[in-house]
């Protein structure tokens, strides 16, 4: 048979258990030498292994042994291998096995696969390949995989997965073999229309205990005693560490030694320990109390079945101490009570009998009294300490005694000797004593229940969110008093907390990239204060481990860089930065914009893994220059973020070493990016400046070419009669008839006035005419009919100028080319024709009439 490296490892070694048979480097397994097979099953055992990962792999080999006499009805006897010849195989494996031409047919079996073997602690790349499964079908029909089980599709999810397609089998994380040491898996095989192939198969998956904890003693100190002068044997204590890795291992196998012993009398060595048990034992006589009253032994733990060299240790230490025999009993002599405050020592002096041995050991237990309560309101709060001299008072202990629960307490107090008296001791072994207690309330502080209290919640919460109710409890349940809640620290003063019930809220947005958090965690400390007398105030720690978000999208490193005009001599290593944390980091995706279309026309990435890639020029040659490539760089978040960020890149002439030349490096500078800005933005108000001088003009255009229907008649540049002051007349027009150019003296606003040559050309008092509307909202239509309608209103308007009124001109004297009255009233005699004043309308009508008559006129 052959074995085929599915994972694609380089440098993979095979080993078998059977010194008949080895494997070579391409996979395939052979007989070592000539031997006689026993006709019967045989199992092998092929272990394939890398030396660089470490990672081991296991596949179980079952072998038919066969022989020509099977095949005539005979007896299988065995056969003989030769060197080097394939061996033919009993079953499918995990690993897809290929059958030798010359062997027998192999008969339809269900999958048979090895248990699996993973090593905890791995550093990936993951996903990582186990291993791959296959059906003997799958060059007949399209199979699809899968798996199913704690692990895959149950709790914990996706720890396994397998690619439907090429049936290979893949873990996605690192294993520990502490939190889960086996998983059991089943794979399936069904066709494309969800058909069974094969049936479901078993895989066993065993996680390889590494040596990544240390033993840990349940205690750090160990506290024993022996009498002195015990004989050697003597047990004293027993010390325990636990290892948490696997116990049928080494790594798991712990084992005890004494590292030293304090003090070295009367011998250096005079404990031992055991070192699997870890029982410690008395190696030595000689204890003696008067001598050396305690010793300090420092114990070490190591695994690996002890080796230094490769286990890990922790020490602990075990005070033992040099008891001394009873031969006094304790005795009360007289009795003080105190009335303490709550949670304050209270004391009764009990005293020793003064014969007692002057050499017994103060305070142990031949020498000390046990004191207990044994009648009226016996409670836990009451312990005693023992004296260390004789007749000293012994202080009487009222440990967490709380007013609001008992106000006094009575007991009768009995004490006795913790071991029993020496034989021959003909006294009592103990001694009572009434005792009343009374409780005097004072102020607590409030405190906080939960301290630290710890809450998780996603970065980014809007602010005004409540995170919790941080509420404190005071102890002083007859005070009546009230509890105010204060921050007392808040770094980034993002929270806010209710001062009547502790309930926090958020005074900004919570950011898990701030400098603020440590670890994850945004740490604020807060104040609950009562208005007791004098007020007492406690502490609480709210800790908030803030989840990462993916808000943070990724930026382009480097900003600048520098490549050759000419492709294929250098190329531009890129990467990106990412303020978040995985998984909302890389790996990242590197990419051209689609516009402008020069950029992936001139450029191209080529990616080197999930956190480089390469830019490099696409085109065979790119003028010096210097170029922006905007390039779009996505993080790997859900949903993924995105930036489209700029390098400037440098393209310039290169020598053979592919550096930038001084001739390329002058020829490749361009215009900054500031120096360009200014550029635009003086071309910009220029520009807006031309643009406003043309509207101006256009409108200044528009004014002067617009006629307004209805104006002022000193601004009334149409034909009338203007006004000229008078000049006075001359000689020769004494024989013309002024009064003919007078207004007549019929018009009522001109009765009054002083007789005499003057002129009329003020506006007549009349009624006004009306004149037509325009219209809010004009069509265009209705343009031309509401000029007419104006005109004509205006034509028969004598209130509009010019007015109707005779204008007096002086004599100006012969010769002037203006003319005068006079000339032309002369001029009416002879051939003059003024009817084509009928055509200017109905206000020089009354001229036509006057000098069109001829000389009956």
């Amino acid at each position: 048979v052959k074995f085929n490296n599915c994972a694609g490892n380089k440098g993979v070694r095979y080993e078998t258990n059977s010194l008949d048979f080895k494997v070579r480097a391409d996979g395939t397994l052979y007989a070592a030498h000539h031997l006689q097979l026993p006709p019967k099953q045989l199992v092998l055992l092929v272990t394939a292994w890398d030396p660089q990962s470490l990672a081991r792999w296991e596949a179980v080999v079952r072998f038919l042994v066969a022989d020509k006499s099977q095949h005539n009805g005979h007896k299988p006897k065995g056969r003989k291998a030769v060197p080097g010849e394939l061996v033919q195989q009993q079953s499918d494996t995990l690993l897809p096995w290929r059958q030798h031409q010359s062997g027998l047919r192999r008969q339809k079996r269900d999958w048979v696969i090895p248990p699996i073997n993973v090593p905890e602690n791995s550093r990936g790349p993951f996903p990582q390949q186990l291993v791959r499964i296959r059906s003997d079908k799958d060059k007949e029909i399209h199979i699809r995989y899968s798996i199913t089980g704690v692990g895959a599709d149950q709790p914990p999810m996706e720890v396994f997965n397998i690619d439907p397609v090429s049936g290979r089998m893949y873990v996605t994380r690192p294993m520990d073999r502490e939190e889960r040491a086996s998983y059991h898996l089943r794979a399936h095989a069904v066709d494309m229309n969800g058909n069974k192939v094969e049936n479901p198969i078993d895989l066993y998956i065993y996680v390889i205990d590494m040596n990544d904890n240390r033993p840990e003693f349940i205690n750090q100190v160990y506290n024993g005693s022996v009498d002195e002068g015990s004989k050697p044997g003597t047990y004293v204590m027993t010390v325990t560490a636990n290892d948490a890795d696997d116990g049928t291992t080494a790594n798991g196998m712990v084992r005890y030694r004494i590292v030293t012993q304090t003090p070295q009398s009367p011998s250096q060595n005079m404990f031992t320990i055991n070192s699997e048990t870890g029982d410690i034992v008395t190696v030595a006589a000689g204890l003696d109390r008067e001598k050396v009253q305690q010793y300090i032994v420092i114990v070490q733990a190591t695994d690996m079945e002890g080796n230094l060299n490769y286990g890990l240790s922790n020490t602990a230490t075990a005070i033992i101490t040099v008891t001394d025999v009873n031969d006094n009993p304790p005795e009360f002599t007289t009795s003080t009570v105190k009335q303490p405050q709550k949670g304050v020592k209270t004391s009764v002096v009990i005293t020793r009998d003064l014969t007692r041995s002057p050499v017994g050991q103060a305070g142990s237990r031949n020498w000390g009294g046990m004191g207990h309560p044994t009648t009226t309101h016996t409670h836990p709060h009451f312990s005693f300490s023992q004296p260390e001299a004789p007749r000293e008072e012994i202080q009487h202990f009222a440990a967490a005694v709380d007013y609001e629960m008992n106000r006094a307490f009575m007991l009768t107090v009995m004490v006795s000797n913790q071991a029993p008296l020496a034989s021959g001791i003909q006294m009592s072994f103990q001694s009572t004593a009434g005792v009343t207690i009374s409780v005097t309330d004072v102020n607590e502080a409030p405190y906080f229940p939960t301290n630290h209290k710890l809450i998780r919640l996603e970065e980014g919460v809007p602010t005004g969110t409540v995170l919790t109710t941080f509420s404190a409890v005071d102890p002083d349940r007859f005070m009546q008093q009230a509890v105010r809640y204060s921050k007392l620290s808040d770094p980034a003063n993002w929270l806010n907390i209710n001062a009547t019930n502790g309930q926090i809220t958020t005074a900004a947005v919570l950011d898990r990239e701030s400098d603020y958090i440590k670890n994850n965690v945004y740490e604020a400390t807060f104040l609950a204060a009562d208005n007791g007398i004098p007020p007492a105030s406690g502490t609480g720690t709210l800790q908030i481990y803030l989840i990462d978000i993916n808000d943070n999208a990724p930026e382009l490193l480097p900003k600048e860089a520098q490549i050759c005009e000419k492709p294929n001599l250098n190329v531009i290593n890129i990467t990106a930065a990412d303020a978040d944390i995985d998984p909302n980091v890389g790996p990242f995706v590197f990419e051209l914009p689609s516009v402008p279309s020069a950029v992936r026309k001139n450029w191209t990435i080529t990616r080197l893994n999930g956190d480089y890639a390469q830019l490099s020029l696409r085109i065979m040659y790119l003028e010096a220059g210097v170029y922006d490539v905007p390039i779009i760089v996505t993080d790997s978040g859900n949903p993924p973020l995105y930036n489209t960020s700029v390098i400037k890149v440098k393209v310039c002439p290169c020598d053979e070493n592919g550096d930038c030349t001084t001739i390329g490096a002058v020829a490749a500078a361009g215009l900054g990016t500031g120096a360009i800005i200014a550029i635009l933005i003086c071309i910009i108000i220029l520009l807006t400046m031309v643009l406003l001088f043309v509207v101006w003009m256009k409108r200044r255009e528009k004014e002067r070419h617009t006629k307004q229907l209805l104006i002022d008649p000193e601004d009334d540049v149409r034909d009338n009669i203007l006004k000229y002051d008078e000049e006075g007349g001359g000689e020769e027009d004494q024989d013309y008839d002024l009064s003919q150019l007078q207004q007549p003296e019929t018009m009522d606003h001109v009765l009054n006035k002083t007789p005499g040559v003057r002129r009329v050309d003020e506006r007549p008092i009349g009624a006004e005419p009306q004149y037509p509307i325009r219209p809010v909202i004009p069509h265009p239509g209705d343009i031309g009919d509401f000029i007419n309608e104006g005109l004509r209103a205006a034509d028969n308007d004598p209130t509009a100028p010019p007015y109707d009124s005779l204008l007096v001109f002086d004599y100006e004297g012969s010769g002037s080319t203006a003319g005068s009255v006079s000339s032309l009233n002369s001029s009416s005699s002879g051939d003059q024709d003024y009817d084509y004043l009928n055509d200017w309308g109905p206000r020089f009508k009354k001229l036509a009439d006057m000098y069109g008559g001829g000389e009956e006129d």
